[in-house]
């Protein structure tokens, strides 16, 4: 399957990103870039979830200890990877380069997912914008480079609207989506389980074309 991700997936309107395509953020004394999952990353994107595991577990569904296996990140991988090749969404993976010494060569690991998922063709083109970042990241600015960079992406695939949603008191995530360009627009009540119960979120929408 990942053979149909090597060539540009194409559209009446635009393409959406190639496999290969890597974005580099300007983050202050750190070396992350953007860059589509693949196949490949199922032990990397684990051992990211393990690490992050109580740091996301406010903001995310549920997880049992399944979902922390290498097993369930190459399934989930698969789902991304097919959805990749229909269109319907654009899974982007944070990656640090770490400088090596000596002792230790040069190495990359991931640092945060975002996802254009949900996306819609024809008439509404939009997409649904999710994402997270390493605990040891927070505070820096990466989500705000990564996200602007998503949207122009998006942009340049055809894509009129993204919308996103969060908790009532992830100020963080609010403050990134605003910086973005996002704009408040709703919000719903009971909208997703996350942490094990329903829960309000505000909704987010960021308009693409109209900004020319």
């Amino acid at each position: 399957m990942q053979g149909a991700l090597l060539d540009v997936v194409d559209h009446p309107i635009r393409l959406l990103p190639r496999i290969d395509r890597v974005i580099p953020l300007d983050i202050p004394e750190r070396s992350i870039f953007l860059r589509l999952l693949r196949e490949t990353d199922a032990v990397a994107l684990t051992d990211a979830y393990v690490r992050n595991r109580e740091h996301l577990a406010r903001w995310e569904p549920a997880r049992t200890d399944d979902f922390f296996t290498v097993e369930a990140a190459q399934a989930r991988i698969q789902t991304s990877i097919e959805q990749y090749s229909t269109r319907a969404a654009v899974p982007w993976l944070l990656i640090e380069r770490c400088t090596g010494d000596e002792h230790e060569p040069e190495r990359e690991r991931i640092v945060g997912t975002m996802t254009v998922n949900r996306i819609t063709w024809g008439p509404f083109l939009s997409g649904s914008l999710g994402y997270w970042v390493d605990r040891e990241l927070t505070g820096r600015g990466v989500a705000t480079a990564a996200v602007g960079h998503v949207c122009e992406a998006a942009r340049a695939s055809g894509l009129h609207r993204i919308d996103a949603s969060t908790l009532l008191d992830n100020v963080g995530s609010q403050t990134v989506l605003r910086r973005s360009g996002f704009e408040q627009f709703g919000l719903a009540p009971r909208y997703l389980s996350i942490a094990g119960r329903w829960q309000d979120h505000l909704l987010f929408q960021r308009i693409l074309h109209d900004e020319d």
